[in-house]
């Protein structure tokens, strides 16, 4: 029989070579279970993020988390119930940053859509335009000098029209009888200014519809959205996109406002009935009012200052219409017994002139054709004489000018001239609410969409030993 023994020194080392595998052992589990924990997280995560909002990406090309799941009741602790739905009910999830759609003026709203007409239509779709936006600028600005003038115009044309009235009540009552008042009266059996004070009463649409056009009547409340509201708002800081606010992006993100959104010159393949609770969004973009007749009303008013100006300019420089326009300030001076005011009357017919044009213009608009950018005399459209007449039923409808521009240039450019933060936020009302008409998703609130995510996690491994690690994502 043999005997075997171990030495103190064998003893201690095999005891410590136990403690070290079991270690080792240990850590591998821990470490094991920490690494279950982040993949749970995760997985969840993808999941949670992966229940987007499937009629906004389809119908907005936009990614967003509606956190109320269709109920209109939104918390912060829904997402977390569905957190632990797909697997981490042994985790703490402490939410430290969250965006939603809404925050910062839209911001991930307008990245999401750069990102989309980049990857689908790519740059070039805006190049041709990026050589256009100081003449936009440009002509912003005259049209805001030519504001000016037709304001300081007005007065003196209100004055002159009193004084027609009461020349054509006296010659109904017989009370002038010198020849010379009596032919320029029969001249004279309209008012060629007459239109301006209409447009000035009762606005620029009651003079340039085109016969077969009907004003929409829809409205909406603008308290209820999203630019108007008080809004669910994120926390934290999360990456933004650099360059959003550069030419080439602004004129993306306005194509893609133009190709989302109706307008009140719809082209041929968008004429389909659509049930959305304004017909001219485009304007409504532009302009922010509640119903499709003020938006209308304010954008075409800008275009016409913008035609006005342009065709102002075009008569200063036409001496043969500026003798027209001689001719008749000399008969109205006659009419009202002031032969000395016919250089003034002169100038307010040149001005009434331009407007007349530019009403005949915005028809020409309005009918889906294109009007002259710049004008000669081969291209001018209104004759003098169609002045008495301006701002009735009918009227000259225009010619159509296949090298001029449409409707949807002038959108595209009072767009780049509009407020970025503005035009996105106003994009997001017409979002939210054609997602409610059109998909009858009447709990959909656009501050409600989650877009990035921040927690602090924390999985408890053993009775006394936890492991925080945190865990970010987003919509890219």
């Amino acid at each position: 029989m043999k005997r075997g023994e171990i030495t103190v020194f064998l003893s201690i080392v095999f005891v410590l070579m136990i403690s070290f595998v079991s270690g080792i052992l240990q850590a591998a589990v821990i470490q094991s279970a920490k690494n279950m924990g982040r993949l749970e997280t995760d997985r969840a995560v993808y999941s949670v993020f992966g229940e987007y909002q499937k009629e906004l990406l389809k119908e907005y090309h936009v990614f967003g988390l509606e956190g109320s799941y269709g109920t209109g009741s939104y918390s912060e602790e829904n997402l977390i119930s569905r957190l632990h739905y797909y697997g981490t009910e042994g985790t703490e999830h402490k939410i430290t940053g969250i965006q939603y759609l809404t925050d910062n003026r839209g911001q991930a709203f307008r990245e999401q859509v750069l990102a989309y007409m980049e990857q689908v239509n790519g740059i070039g779709i805006v190049r041709e335009f990026t050589g256009l936006t100081s003449e936009w600028e440009e002509q912003e600005i005259q049209g805001q000098e030519m504001e000016e003038i037709q304001t300081e115009s007005m007065g003196e044309i209100e004055n002159l029209n009193g004084l027609l009235e009461s020349t054509e009540e006296q010659q109904a009552a017989g009370d002038s009888t010198e020849g010379e008042i009596s032919g320029a009266a029969e001249d004279m059996s309209e008012n060629p200014f007459s239109f301006l004070e209409k447009i000035k009463q009762y606005g620029i649409v009651s003079v340039v519809l085109p016969e077969d056009m009907e004003i929409s009547e829809k409205e909406i409340r603008l308290e209820t959205q999203v630019s108007c509201r008080s809004l669910t708002t994120g926390r934290g800081s999360f990456p933004v996109r650099s360059g959003m606010d550069g030419i080439e992006e602004r004129l993306l993100f306005n194509e893609y406002v133009l190709d989302q959104y109706i307008n009140a010159v719809p082209e041929e393949e968008e004429n389909e009935e659509r049930n959305r609770s304004l017909d001219y969004e485009v304007e409504y973009i532009l302009s922010g009012k509640n119903s499709d007749e003020e938006n209308l009303e304010s954008v075409l008013f800008r275009i016409f200052l913008i035609r006005m100006a342009l065709n102002y300019a075009f008569l200063l420089t036409d001496t043969e219409r500026q003798g027209e326009a001689e001719l008749l300030a000399l008969t109205v001076s006659a009419l009202i017994l002031m032969p000395e005011a016919a250089e003034g009357i002169k100038q307010l017919v040149i001005i009434a002139w331009a407007a007349g044009e530019s009403v005949t213009d915005i028809r020409v608009l309005l009918s889906g054709k294109r009007a002259a950018l710049v004008k000669t005399s081969e291209n001018w459209q209104t004759s003098l004489t169609s002045l008495f007449k301006l701002g009735e039923s009918g009227g000259t409808e225009g010619r159509d000018d296949q090298e001029g521009i449409c409707y949807k240039d002038y959108l595209r450019m009072l767009l780049f001239l509009k407020d970025t933060d503005d035009a996105t936020m106003r994009a997001l009302d017409r979002t939210e609410e054609n997602l409610r008409s059109e998909q009858q998703l009447d709990h959909f609130r656009a501050d409600h969409c989650v877009t990035s995510l921040k927690m602090d996690n924390t999985v408890t491994l053993y009775d006394s030993l936890t492991y925080q690690f945190p865990v970010q994502f987003g919509y890219e």
